[in-house]
């Protein structure tokens, strides 16, 4: 299109030139001497730098034209490259242009073979980096959704735990201080993950999750046993905000409050096959597929997704004595500045 633009334009240009000469040639009276006079030191001039500018244009689209020819070469196979050569050359064998466009169709074999690897790979990291980017913004949109998500959960799930200790005090002062205890510790825990914004470890977790279940079982009346099963070894592990915070919730909502006498729920972490699995165990109700879970494990999904790509996974098992076994899988590295 540039090429054509600019062919056209000069077209138009040599056109208007010979038209000047033909009407000026054709004024026989000499009444616009005067005229032409005044106009002929600049029109030369103008149209010289018409002229310019439109060999400007042209140039650039055949170094356009050219560039996007190159990087065809660079991508296209060898088979559709011979392919497309002995169409041209049945074409132009029929117009009798059959040596100029095989002298091009050489050339093009040489360009391909000395610099089309080159450029390939050039064009590859192009678009992987394109590609990297990409992704970048796409985790960057996730964890902004993320912390978006927890700013709305926080304040329902402080009003209930600070109804609860309003109700305690007057029934049971003790255990109204000892949930109270328990909210500062999950406050402590969870604040400074949503004001940094960095990456969180999963000793942080695994303490915002156990300020959490410490909660729940004076809401649940004892009818909750919570074990952590996390070495301090692994507790420097880099680990996503909320994912272990999810489980935990799951399992107590799905699996344990419905049950009559509660129940029992390990949150656990182990080093398998060269990833960190980190899994919440529960003897409840059991996992049903066919319920919903809200966005819960869904969203876990995509955040693993977008993280980790395939290195990272959300497994659901049921344990032999039943109950739910839910398992993140993603690899293992240590988190920045963990504590």
């Amino acid at each position: 299109m540039e090429y054509c633009g600019a062919v056209g334009l000069f077209w138009r240009l040599q056109s208007h030139e010979r038209c000047n000469g033909e009407s000026m040639n054709d004024d026989p009276s000499g009444t616009n001497t005067g005229s032409a006079t005044g106009q002929g030191t600049l029109a030369p001039a103008s149209r010289r730098s018409e002229a310019r500018q439109a060999l400007r244009e042209v140039g650039s689209a055949v170094v356009s034209l050219w560039w996007r020819f190159f990087d065809w070469l660079a991508v296209v196979s060898w088979k559709t490259l011979l392919g497309v050569s002995l169409l041209g050359l049945i074409l132009a064998g029929m117009l009798n242009s059959a040596e100029p466009f095989l002298l091009i169709v050489v050339a093009s074999f040489i360009v391909k073979v000395v610099a089309g690897g080159k450029r390939r790979a050039e064009l590859t990291a192009r678009l992987a980096t394109q590609r990297a980017e990409t992704e970048k913004l796409e985790r960057m949109v996730l964890e902004a959704r993320m912390v978006a998500l927890q700013a709305q959960i926080e304040p329902h799930f402080l009003f209930n735990t600070l109804a609860g200790i309003e109700q305690l005090i007057q029934t049971d002062p003790p255990r109204a201080a000892k949930m109270q205890q328990s909210l500062i510790r999950y406050l402590r825990s969870a604040m400074p993950q949503m004001r940094d914004g960095r990456r969180p470890s999963l000793g942080q977790q695994v303490s915002l999750s156990s300020a959490y279940l410490e909660i729940m079982a004076e809401r649940m009346e004892e009818r909750l046993e919570a074990v952590v099963n996390v070495p301090e070894g692994l507790k420097t592990a880099a680990f996503p905000s909320m994912m272990l915070q999810t489980l935990v919730e799951n399992a107590i909502k799905h699996g344990l409050q419905p049950k009559a006498a509660g129940g029992r729920l390990e949150i656990g972490a182990e080093i398998v096959d060269g990833l960190l699995s980190v899994y919440v165990q529960d003897n409840g109700t059991g996992f049903m597929p066919s319920s919903s879970d809200g966005v819960g494990l869904a969203n876990i999904r995509e955040r693993l997704a977008a993280l980790y790509g395939g290195r990272g996974e959300l497994i659901i098992g049921v344990p032999p004595d039943g109950g739910t076994r839910a398992t993140i899988r993603i690899p293992y590295e240590i988190a920045p500045d963990a504590a």
